[in-house]
């Protein structure tokens, strides 16, 4: 007997063998174009001592080490940019003056427009900005127009009748911003928060166009150099899996972000004591009491 509940009916004998076939099939599937993959590597040689020998150079571990260093530095400097750019022009775009509102709504949408590579070599060459202020730069515009609009999204995401509820206790537009939406809608905010991060962290890999020597410059220089049999597919896969890591960081940073607020005591329920029958004025009976 199979049971019913108001969203979906819950699968039956022969629903689960075909789901389960489902499963083993994909996996099947996944498997083979796994070693498909490897066979072309081995088949084509890039597991070979001559492509990985470079590794064990010191000269090469500090170079990687410093275009690394260099590339959390782009990111760091970036992020912080773009999160204060982003909350300025979301202040701007909910302003009820409107020409606050319309310049910052130039503003963001223009940079929205803006191809991130362009701006980056625009403030590069035309402005002739060194390599490391160019990156961040470009990054910091972008991200943070994107970012501007996450934050207005989320407030205006928050119930209209929250910030009603404050103008009606008297409070100003400013605490009712900080003390009621913000808090809020960073909850609703976060992923989406991450998310454009991420993508600032994986856009500073654009700097080795302007000769920034981040992470992916330096691999660039390694896999470009005819004395290591050019061992590009090598340096693929030991740079990859390290912006991975640093993305699913960043995810994992976000998830402890949301969890630690949700145990905040400023998030946390308040336990009220049930309401017992008692005297509702000093020294005297309930009002609907009978009087003898």
């Amino acid at each position: 007997m199979t049971e019913a509940t108001a969203l979906y009916d819950v699968p039956g004998p022969g629903t689960r063998r075909r789901h389960a076939l489902y499963g083993v099939a994909s996996t099947v599937v996944l498997l083979a174009l796994l070693a498909w993959i490897l066979y072309l590597l081995f088949d084509t040689g890039q597991f070979t001592y001559t492509k990985w020998m470079p590794f064990e150079y010191k000269g090469i571990q500090e170079l990687l080490l410093r275009g690394l260093g260099n590339t959390l530095k782009a990111f760091v400097m970036a992020a912080v940019l773009s999160l204060a750019l982003g909350g300025l022009l979301a202040t701007g775009r909910l302003s009820d003056h409107r020409p606050v509102r319309w310049a910052a709504t130039v503003v963001v949408e223009f940079f929205r427009a803006m191809p991130v590579l362009v701006m980056i070599f625009f403030i590069f060459v035309a402005l002739k900005v060194q390599p490391l202020p160019a990156l961040v730069a470009g990054l910091t515009l972008y991200n943070g127009s994107v970012l501007a609009e996450v934050f207005r999204s989320g407030v205006n995401a928050v119930e209209r009748g929250q910030h009603e509820a404050a103008f009606a206790l008297g409070m100003r537009k400013t605490q009712v911003m900080a003390h009621v939406l913000v808090p809020q809608a960073v909850r609703a905010m976060l992923p989406a928060i991450i998310s454009q991060l991420v993508v600032a962290l994986k856009d500073t890999s654009l700097g080795y166009l302007i000769t920034y020597e981040e992470f992916l410059h330096a691999g660039k220089l390694i896999a470009s150099n005819l004395d290591y049999d050019l061992p590009f597919i090598p340096v693929v896969m030991v740079i990859s899996p390290i912006y991975i890591g640093m993305c699913m960081l960043l995810s994992w940073f976000a998830g402890w972000v949301s969890r630690r607020e949700q145990r905040s005591p400023k998030t946390e329920a308040v336990a009220i004591a049930a309401a017992e029958p008692g005297t509702l004025l000093p020294g005297g009976e309930p009002p609907t009491a009978l009087k003898p």
